[in-house]
């Protein structure tokens, strides 16, 4: 009977263990795993094993099986977009306000550098820094009046080619740099807009002058022409020539049905004279 109880007493104690590795088994399995989502990557740091992998390829997408002891970090390995809303300085000192979008993504197979070297807050730490000082660099070749009126593309491409420079050394692809927006202080935008509207209406007045001039010239030449035509005509007109003329419209007029009187000789200078019905 001693022996009952004594089997009664170890079978709690024997379930309460189990009870404790299952838990035990949980816990490290729901550490040993990892589910990387849809475009992601994940860098996988080794507690025993030198840190983090840096020679090997980024963790891919879907479940992955990691030892308990080793952390996986994961990274957003799609084209990312930040909006950046700078006070930049033109070329004689006035302050400008630049509104860009930076379309960036990690290098591939530079995930685990980056983090290595940068860390989870590079977007802080390297790619705002890096277009904030293309951004300077580049306005501060310009006047106002050139980022108001046609440099908006060109610094547009010089910011692009800048920071892309400083960004391929820091394990990131930079992908586009697109310029929203360059607003200048109110009364240097009103001047400008003033002086382009005059600019303009000097531009609109010195071409009505010049098709004036091109139409008076054009008017000149017809005139000379048809003066010049009628002296060739009046010299070539003799009397014998407008005889002969005359002769030929009479015989002519003579063919038609219509009723009519030819009085030869009639005329001035012998010319033939038609009388018709009337």
């Amino acid at each position: 009977m001693n022996n009952n109880k004594q089997l009664d007493l170890q079978l709690p104690k024997g379930g309460i263990l189990l009870g404790v590795l299952a838990v035990i088994a949980i816990i490290a399995f729901s550490k040993s795993t990892v589910t990387i989502k849809s475009g992601q990557a994940g860098v996988l740091y080794k507690t025993f094993g030198g840190g983090v992998v840096t020679d090997e390829a980024a963790m891919g997408e879907g479940f992955q099986v990691v030892a308990p002891w080793n952390k996986v970090f994961i990274y957003e390995v799609r084209q990312q977009e930040i909006y950046e809303k700078m006070q930049v300085l033109s070329s004689n000192g006035l302050e400008i306000q630049l509104e860009a979008s930076i379309w960036f993504q990690p290098q591939p197979g530079k995930i685990g550098s980056l983090h290595q070297e940068k860390g989870e807050n590079y977007i802080s730490r390297v790619i705002q820094p890096a277009i904030r000082s293309a951004a300077r660099s580049v306005v501060g070749r310009y006047t106002p009046e050139q980022l108001y009126s046609s440099k908006r593309d060109v610094i547009q491409t010089e910011i692009f080619v800048e920071t892309k420079k400083i960004l391929d050394q820091q394990y990131v692809q930079l992908n586009e740099v697109l310029v929203r927006d360059v607003t200048l202080p109110p009364t240097i935008k009103t001047a400008i807009e003033r002086k382009l509207k005059q600019e303009q209406e000097s531009l609109e007045y010195e071409f009505r002058l010049v098709t004036a001039q091109k139409e008076a010239e054009k008017q000149i030449i017809e005139a000379k022409g048809k003066a010049d035509a009628n002296k060739i005509l009046s010299a070539s007109l003799t009397d014998k020539i407008l005889q002969d003329k005359g002769i030929e419209a009479t015989l002519k007029l003579s063919e038609s049905p219509n009723s009519k009187v030819v009085l030869i000789g009639a005329g001035k200078s012998g010319m033939p004279i038609i009388l018709g019905d009337q």
